[in-house]
C-alpha cells in the first residue's frame, strides 16, 4: 500500500536540484543528481526526497546522498495550513549542536520555493531502517514485529531517551522561542491548542465538521489539566514516534519529521508517543490480528522517562484525549487527500475517516470503543 503525497513531476527533478546546487556547493561546482526515490512507507504530510549529487572539484569526484524536506503544493491537499521549514531547520541544527541527539546535519534551504515550486531543505542522509506506518509495523512482515522481545525492548528504551534528552535541554522557551510566533494564548499549552484548533478549522472547511472532533474540544476545555499547564515547559519533538526515528542494530541514528516540534508540557510527547502506537494496535486488532500488545505500555514508558530524567510524570489521560484529537485533524486532511487522488470515496460523514474512532470515543466517554 502506498499513499499519494504529491502530483509533481518527478522527471523534472534533477536538473531542477542540479541548477539550484550549484548555488550553494563550496566552489560553485555544478553536480549531476541522480534522485533515487521518496519515502513511501512513512509520514503523511511533507513530501521527501531522496537524491544523489556527484561532482568534480581539484580532480577528485565526489559523490553525496541528501534527503530533500519539501513543502507540499497547495493543490496536492496538504495536511497542515502551513508549514514552517524553517523552524524546522532551525530546531534540527540546535538540537543537533546542543545534544547527543542523532539529528541529521542540515545543510541549506531553499525558503522562496523558485526552484521546486514550494519551498525546501536539504539535510544529510542516513542510511537506517524505520518500523513501517504503511502498513503499520503491528501488522507484522517486518523488521521490528519480527525481532526478538529483547531487540524490541531496547528500541523503545532508546526512543524514550531520546525523548528524556530533549526535555532536559535548559532554557527551552528562551532558546526555542521562535517556535510560538504567532499564536495566541497566555501558556505554552494555551497556544498549542488554540493552534490545534484553527487547523481542525483549516481541515473542517475542506470536507466539512466531525461532530465528534467537536465534542472533544469541549472535553479538553471542561477537563484541562492545570498542573502540567503551569510547569516549565521543554522542547517537545511533537510527533515522538517509532515511525519518525531511522535505527541501526535496534538503537536511533537519525531523529526525523520535526514538523509539529514546539514548547509545552513535557506529558504531551509522552502521551503522542504511546497513543500512535495504541492507534496501531487498535487497527490491527480490529482486523483480527494480535499486533503488538506489550510494546509501548504507560508503565514501561513513564517507569524508562522517570528513570532517565528523575522528573515525574503526571497523569496522561488528558494528553491522550489530546493526542486523539490532533490525529483526527491529520486523518481528516490525509482522508480528504486520499479522496482527491482517487484512493478512497468519501465516507457519509467525516468521522468515518477515522481509524482511532472508538479509543477517542472511549476517551471522552462518547461511545464504546477498545483502547487496548
Amino acid at each position: 500500500m502506498r499513499l499519494q503525497r504529491t502530483s509533481r513531476d518527478a522527471a523534472t527533478l534533477p536538473a531542477r536540484l542540479a541548477s539550484w546546487l550549484s548555488t550553494v556547493l563550496p566552489g560553485g561546482v555544478t553536480p549531476t543528481v541522480e534522485v533515487d526515490s521518496g519515502i513511501d512507507s512513512n509520514g503523511m504530510s511533507s513530501e521527501t526526497i531522496v537524491l544523489t549529487a556527484t561532482w568534480e572539484s581539484d580532480g577528485e569526484t565526489t559523490s553525496r546522498r541528501y534527503v530533500a524536506r519539501v513543502t507540499p503544493a497547495d493543490d496536492d491537499v496538504p495536511v497542515f495550513p502551513q508549514y514552517r521549514l524553517d523552524h524546522q531547520f532551525e530546531v534540527m541544527r540546535l538540537v543537533r549542536d546542543m545534544t547527543d541527539i542523532p539529528v541529521p546535519q542540515v545543510r541549506w534551504m531553499e525558503p522562496t520555493g523558485d526552484v521546486l515550486g514550494t519551498p525546501f531543505f536539504l539535510m544529510d542522509h542516513v542510511d537506517g531502517i524505520v518500523p513501517p506506518d504503511v502498513m503499520p509495523y503491528t501488522f507484522g512482515d517486518n523488521w521490528f514485529h519480527d525481532a526478538s522481545v529483547s531487540d524490541q525492548r531496547a528500541v523503545q528504551d532508546a526512543t524514550v531517551a531520546v525523548i528524556a534528552e530533549l526535555h532536559l535541554m535548559p532554557n527551552a522557551v528562551t532558546t526555542f522561542g521562535f517556535l510560538d510566533e504567532g499564536n495566541d494564548g497566555d501558556t505554552a499549552l494555551r497556544r498549542n491548542v488554540n493552534w490545534c484548533r484553527s487547523w481542525y478549522e483549516f481541515a473542517a472547511g475542506a470536507i466539512g465538521r466531525s461532530a465528534l472532533l467537536d465534542r472533544a474540544f469541549d472535553w479538553l476545555e471542561d477537563h484541562w489539566p492545570a498542573d502540567a499547564d503551569a510547569a516549565e515547559p521543554v522542547l517537545l519533538w511533537g510527533d515522538a514516534r517509532l515511525g519518525n526515528t531511522l535505527y541501526r542494530d535496534f538503537r536511533p541514528v537519525a531523529v526525523l519529521d520535526w514538523e509539529m516540534t514546539t514548547v509545552g508540557p513535557r506529558e504531551l510527547d509522552i502521551a503522542w508517543m504511546i497513543f500512535a502506537h495504541r492507534v496501531f494496535q487498535h487497527i490491527t486488532t480490529s482486523l483480527g490480528l494480535p499486533g503488538m500488545p506489550d510494546t509501548l505500555t504507560e508503565r514501561d514508558v513513564v517507569a524508562t522517562y522517570t528513570e532517565l530524567t528523575g522528573v515525574a510524570v503526571g497523569d496522561l489521560d488528558w494528553f491522550y484525549a489530546y493526542s486523539a484529537v490532533i490525529w483526527g485533524c491529520v486523518f481528516m486532511r490525509t482522508g480528504a487527500r486520499q479522496v482527491h487522488f482517487g484512493e478512497i470515496e468519501m465516507p457519509d460523514e467525516v468521522d468515518g475517516l477515522f481509524h482511532h474512532r472508538a479509543l477517542l470515543e472511549q476517551l471522552i466517554g462518547a461511545g464504546e470503543g477498545d483502547a487496548q
